[in-house]
């Protein structure tokens, strides 16, 4: 599903955030990115949606090469970031997951259609009417989920998803994934924080000082995490199973 070949990634300013990077994500996949703050875990996935444009090296998405295909590539690949405000620009929830629909130009059903779905598949239709600004944190960042959705991408990412969520959230936020995983999406989530969801990825990368450093099975990357700064989850530092946090 995505092909990056010797991606580099080099600021104006002449920093480099990313260094001749090489990763292949099989459709279907669901794939942990961590490393630390400023590791270019962002940076990365802004590349794979088309947002930055490589310095060096290609990324295909799909077989198409997204520095020739922007528009194209954002309808497969969907993005979550971090800041859930940042993403939602309605005035009601109803009309915050409408926009992406209604500039893709489909008919006033089709966009019906979506919404409904995607509203349904965040357990937000009952607020379809509420102000976006009255909304709670972790409805926020289901609203973003569900913008994300109505677009049908093939392919979701999310950026620190957990980021300033209470535990309620954080396992509402977790189910969600996990649901669009078990449905076929290929699934990217980033973060530092590998606890919440190292328990159901099927692989993982470690990205640090814009280098790929590990890349395997969790039950053999998660050992070395520590010299990463990332701090292993509770169970590998106890000799123990993964645990997931919707069981905790």
């Amino acid at each position: 599903m995505i092909e990056i070949d010797r991606l580099q990634c080099r600021y104006p300013d002449g920093t480099v955030a990313i260094k001749d990077l090489d990763i292949t994500v099989p459709e279907g996949e669901f794939l942990l990115i961590c490393g630390p703050n400023g590791s270019g875990k962002t940076t990365l996935i802004r590349h794979i949606n088309g947002l930055l444009q490589p310095f060096a090296g290609s990324i295909r998405v799909a077989g198409i090469d997204v520095a020739d295909a922007e528009e194209e590539v954002r309808k497969l690949v969907g993005m979550v970031f971090q800041d859930a405000d940042s993403q939602i620009i309605g005035e009601t929830v109803w009309d915050d997951v409408a926009f992406g629909p209604q500039n893709l130009g489909l008919s006033e059903l089709e966009i019906q259609g979506r919404v409904d779905w995607a509203l349904n598949s965040v357990a937000l239709q009952n607020l379809a009417d509420k102000p976006c600004h009255l909304l709670s944190g972790g409805e926020k960042r289901r609203l973003a989920i569900a913008g994300v959705l109505a677009m049908q991408p093939r392919v979701l990412i999310f950026d620190e998803p957990f980021a300033n969520l209470d535990y309620s959230g954080v396992r509402q936020t977790l189910q969600q994934i996990i649901t669009f995983h078990q449905k076929g999406h290929t699934v990217i989530v980033t973060t530092h924080d590998v606890e919440k969801v190292i328990a159901h990825v099927s692989r993982v990368v470690v990205l640090y000082d814009g280098e790929l450093r590990a890349d395997g099975p969790p039950a053999l990357v998660v050992k070395n995490l520590s010299r990463y700064q990332i701090r292993p989850p509770c169970y590998s530092l106890l000799g123990s199973e993964p645990i997931s946090w919707l069981t905790a």
